[in-house]
């Protein structure tokens, strides 16, 4: 069994529209095998930003990240400041 794979991305919503669907419900039913951490979010009424760790296997976290760019939802990693020495 492969380790598990798992990335760091915001999720920003951007219109009334994506923060009233539940979309992460269907990126869950869709990707069953992809859990998802909510570590932080700012939700209101017109726009959500939420911080989320996704794992599971590579192929599935990149489906599930795909599947919420095709609803409307802006995706990015969370990148880590580290500085090697």
């Amino acid at each position: 069994m492969p380790a598990a794979y798992s990335k760091r991305c915001w999720f920003t919503f951007p219109t009334r529209n994506q923060v009233e669907q539940p979309i992460i419900w269907q990126m869950s039913r869709k990707f069953p095998d992809v859990s998802f951490d909510i570590r932080q979010a700012s939700v209101q009424n017109d726009i959500g930003i939420m911080a989320v760790l996704l794992t599971g296997s590579e192929t599935d976290v990149n489906g599930a990240i795909d599947f919420l760019r095709s609803r409307g939802v802006t995706v990015e990693p969370i990148e880590k400041s580290v500085v090697e020495g």
